[in-house]
């Protein structure tokens, strides 16, 4: 088992149920939906191919629902796309036209007020730039700094500018009611600039009572990044996209950004999820080059919680290869991870707590004693999630009775988490022990720690631990 997590996205196609049973037997712990190029009837059917593959291989995968966010995007254009040139004037309208090389509407009618003169606008991927030189009750015009090609409905990213506009819309209002209602279980947010914006979105997972969805704030700005202590501390994770924040800052700062938001994230036990940066997929080729290798690599011995496959495994050419190849350079990769200074830094946390401490000496005992695995018995899945911060260098086997706290914990670093009968403490992890002793072949005198709440099922902390001898 790996434990760093994979995250695929997985996209309306002819081989849709091929392709998701593939990811899961792959070893794809969290399959995402995206709804940036998707729609509820499409992703209602996805999440229930999803759910039959899981009940026919006894797998749990979670799934992952991306909101689209506040996004601003171009209208659509002239035979789909349009080549701006270097140096031309160029007019962005407020109302909707088809667009040419000339000028092109946005679905924004505020923009022309957010706008200030000179400020830059980046299309294409920031291939194309564009600076606003002029403004009119119902455009701007811009001179074309850098030239290229843009087709419908391009994200238009203002790396200057702060749009004034509401957070949620009405079409991430409406995912977010169908996410309570297919049961999805991690919440991808998009164009977050504040820890306020996560909260709206708290919010409204409380009106609908719903306790069971993780919220994952994507960082993607500048907006987000300066405020990323306090996002930590409302949102259940952080997705940091490297590939919009290279558009939207400058690309040499990203390194540094990746760096703190890491070191933040393993300071307050908040989720960390790094978008995968392999453009090779993206061709027709189905091998990495050394430079995507290495930065994989460096990313697993950071024993960050997850690596996410965006466009790799959507337009990508060989999506089943790509995750496959992931999962190999990710095992590989593990070896590096230096243990014993993950654990030392995790012990400096500020609260304490009777779990806090318990979990810390069971990561302590597995370390001196060579345990082969942690059971952790689990009505919440919180000692769990804790161990995993502590990064064991064993397997974390988080016994669980509910389906949904098994599917909660698979974004976290090192867990396995399974669903184990038993009404008695001692009952749920005898079973654990046997599945176990099946599935690692652990051999006679091989040593595991058990942990949990005693009395089962009746303590919200964890207060003991046991040490066993296959």
């Amino acid at each position: 088992m790996e434990k760093t997590k994979l995250i695929a996205t997985l996209c309306e196609n002819k081989d849709e149920i091929k392709q998701i049973e593939e990811f899961i037997k792959s070893g794809i712990d969290v399959i995402r939906l995206n709804m940036s190029y998707s729609n509820k009837e499409v992703c209602e059917r996805l999440i229930n191919l999803i759910n039959e593959a899981n009940e026919r291989l006894n797998t749990n995968v979670a799934i992952m629902l991306d909101l689209e966010g506040p996004c601003i995007r171009t209208d659509t254009f002239i035979g789909g796309k349009a080549f701006l040139n270097t140096g031309d004037k160029i007019r962005i309208y407020m109302n909707e036209i088809n667009g040419n090389m000339t000028g092109f509407s946005v679905n924004y009618p505020n923009l022309v007020n957010d706008l200030k003169y000179h400020t830059k606008i980046k299309l294409s991927k920031g291939n194309v730039i564009l600076q606003v030189t002029e403004k009119g009750l119902d455009y701007v015009v811009c001179s074309v700094l850098k030239g290229g090609e843009v087709s419908d409905n391009s994200k238009i990213y203002l790396p200057e500018t702060r749009p004034n506009r509401k957070f949620l819309t009405e079409q991430d209002y409406q995912d977010i009611l169908f996410a309570d209602k297919m049961g999805v279980d991690f919440l991808g947010v998009s164009g977050i600039t504040s820890a306020e914006d996560v909260l709206e979105i708290n919010d409204l997972l409380i009106e609908l009572k719903n306790e069971h969805i993780n919220i994952l704030a994507k960082i993607e700005n500048k907006n987000a990044a300066e405020d990323i202590d306090n996002i930590i501390n409302i949102a259940d994770g952080i997705i940091l996209d490297r590939g919009d924040l290279g558009i939207e800052l400058p690309v040499e700062t990203v390194p540094n950004i990746q760096k703190r938001t890491i070191h933040k994230c393993y300071e307050q036990g908040c989720l960390i999820i790094i978008t995968a940066e392999f453009n090779s997929f993206l061709t027709k080729k189905s091998v990495p080059n050394r430079a995507e290798v290495s930065d994989l690599s460096t990313l697993v011995s950071e024993a960050i919680d997850a690596i996410m496959l965006t466009s790799e495994t959507t337009v990508g050419a060989h999506p089943i290869d790509t995750v496959r190849i992931v999962s190999k350079i990710i095992k590989e990769s593990e070896s590096s991870i230096d243990y014993n200074y993950f654990f030392k830094n995790s012990l400096n946390e500020k609260q304490k707590s009777i779990t806090s401490t318990v979990s810390s000496s069971v990561v302590l005992g597995a370390n001196e004693l060579d345990c082969k695995a942690i059971v952790v018995a689990t009505n919440y899945g919180r000692t769990a999630r804790r161990i995993s911060n502590l990064k064991p260098p064993c397997p974390i086997i988080a016994a669980a009775s509910r389906k949904e706290v098994v599917k909660s914990l698979q974004l976290h670093f090192g867990v396995l988490p399974v669903i184990a009968k038993g009404d008695t403490l001692d009952e749920l992890t005898e079973n654990v022990k046997k599945e176990l002793e099946h599935t690692y072949k652990l051999n006679k005198g091989d040593k595991i720690i058990i942990t949990g709440g005693y009395p089962f099922k009746k303590v919200t902390h964890t207060n003991f631990m046991q040490i066993d001898e296959i």
